[in-house]
Parts: C-alpha cells; sequence; structure tokens
C-alpha cells in the first residue's frame, strides 16, 4: 500500500553513473503517492554520462516518475549542475512535468523557494572542469564503498560510509558544507521567504535559524547515492526520510509543524497567468 504526501522533495539521483542507488530509489517511490514530487537537481548526470551505461533500473526510475505524472502528480523538475544542459528549457510543461531552474510555493501562509544550490559552489561556477573531476572522483569512491559494504553485510558487520567520514574530518569540506548553508540562508533571509529547500551538498537536513534580522527554515533533501533520503510534508509537517531506517514511518515524527488547515500552492508562472490550486486532502 502507497503512502500519500502532499509533496515530497528528493534530489541527487545522478542517473547514468554506478554510485546511483536506482533499486532502493525505485522502491521508495513505488512506495509513495504524493500530490507534488520536487525534483531538486542533479536527477541525471551529464558530466558522466555513456551510453554505454545505463541500466535498466535507472529506465525504471524514469518510467515510474512519468507514471506518478501521468496518474495525477504534479511533478517540478529544477535543474541541477549536472543536468545543467535542461537549463535552456526552464519554462517547458509537458502535461503534468514542469521543468523549472527555481520554484517558488506558498504553503500554508509561507513562502518557500526551493533551488539546487550550485549558484552558490565556487568549484561549480569558477572551475566547472575542476568539479567535473571531483565528481568522477566522488562516484568512485561511492562504488568502492558500495563494495566493501557488501562484504561488510555478508559478515555481520554494520555498513560504513567513507564519503561521510571524509566530509566530516577534512577540515575544508566541513567549512564547504557551513559554507553553503550559511549562503543559502543569507540569500533567502534578503529575499523573505520563510523557507529554503535546496539539494547538491549531499547533506540531508531540517533547521531553525533564528537571526536579527530574520527567522527562516532551512532544508536539504541529501542525495541518493549515499544518504537515500527525501524531504516528506503530509497534513501540515514536514519530516527527512531515511530509506532503510524509515520503511513504516510515524506521522507524529513528522517537523517542522505548520498551522492553518487550508493553504495555496501557486507556480510563479501559473500564477501571472491567473492560475492556481488549492486544497490538498
Amino acid at each position: 500500500m502507497r503512502r500519500n504526501l502532499d509533496i515530497c522533495v528528493i534530489s541527487d539521483f545522478h542517473l547514468g553513473t554506478a554510485g546511483c542507488r536506482a533499486d532502493e530509489l525505485l522502491q521508495y517511490l513505488q512506495s509513495i503517492e504524493p500530490v507534488r514530487l520536487i525534483l531538486n537537481g542533479d536527477i541525471f548526470d551529464a558530466w558522466q554520462f555513456k551510453k554505454k551505461y545505463f541500466p535498466r533500473s535507472h529506465w525504471e526510475v524514469i518510467e515510474r516518475i512519468i507514471q506518478m505524472a501521468n496518474t495525477g502528480t504534479m511533478v517540478y523538475y529544477l535543474t541541477g549542475n549536472h543536468d545543467g544542459p535542461l537549463r535552456r528549457f526552464h519554462t517547458l510543461d509537458l502535461g503534468n512535468i514542469c521543468v523549472r531552474n527555481q520554484l517558488q510555493l506558498r504553503i500554508r501562509d509561507k513562502s518557500y523557494w526551493f533551488f539546487h544550490g550550485d549558484i552558490f559552489d565556487a568549484s561549480v561556477l569558477i572551475s566547472p572542469s575542476l568539479a567535473a573531476l571531483g565528481g568522477r572522483g566522488y562516484d568512485y569512491l561511492i562504488r568502492v564503498n558500495a563494495w566493501i559494504n557488501r562484504g561488510r553485510t555478508s559478515l555481520g558487520y554494520p555498513k560504513i560510509s567513507f564519503a561521510h567520514r571524509v566530509k566530516h574530518s577534512v577540515k575544508h569540506a566541513v567549512k564547504y558544507i557551513s559554507d553553503f548553508e550559511k549562503k543559502a540562508i543569507d540569500d533567502a533571509i534578503r529575499k523573505k521567504v520563510d523557507v529554503v529547500v535546496c539539494g547538491h551538498i549531499h547533506q540531508p537536513s531540517i533547521q531553525k535559524i533564528k537571526r536579527p534580522e530574520g527567522e527562516i527554515t532551512y532544508m536539504n533533501s541529501g542525495d541518493w547515492l549515499e544518504n537515500m533520503t527525501a524531504l516528506e510534508f503530509k497534513s501540515g509537517l514536514w519530516r527527512l526520510y531515511r530509506h532503510g531506517a524509515d520503511d513504516q514511518p510515524d506521522l507524529e515524527e513528522f517537523l517542522s509543524h505548520l498551522e492553518d488547515d487550508q493553504y495555496v500552492f501557486t507556480d510563479k508562472r501559473k500564477e501571472e497567468e491567473g492560475q492556481s490550486w488549492q486544497g490538498i486532502s
């Protein structure tokens, strides 16, 4: 039985790479029925795309998303740096699938700003070729990690994450994550939104930030290479879903309670055209 959600935010699949956890991702997508599905960037990996490597499981992820759109789910594809070639189509609507570079929604009288987040990454902006090289190295690390974890689990040992350990043991990596979050929060406060939702850094998070200049909620949907996480919204509550750990989620675990019983979703472009949708149940 599929779980009904008002919104699911998910990002960083990197389809087309060996590190993508397509089987687990497909299991997750088949377990939910969201009203809105927000794909927050790096769904495909154009940097490492090879015709000879695109397994059946990767196609099945695409097929499931199309199936969701065909059965009524509104799908927003927000472009990231790895699927950057799609940015030229940022106003494209294909039935229930809309391509955007960023998205602003109003949910329960709170303003939300969704975007991938690579605009805050100096390595992507200054040296795309260096960033691409780093992306390939990360993919190899994930592949080696998966091979070692298969051996560990067969011997009864818990899984480990090399990438997670590297990020938290290397001072520059920790600073990079901290700087990214700070820049996203700073920009969102300047933009006067209540909630900012990113992907890109593969660090799932829900944080409430209080500053003299304003209060904001920062959320990050994580990735489907190592963390296997998503942001879920149901009945006015947000939670961070972790695949494997949260296979039977409890509604009471949902985070960031928002007041008001009625809420309105508005896409900036459709709002200009005089369209909106209201009242999700």
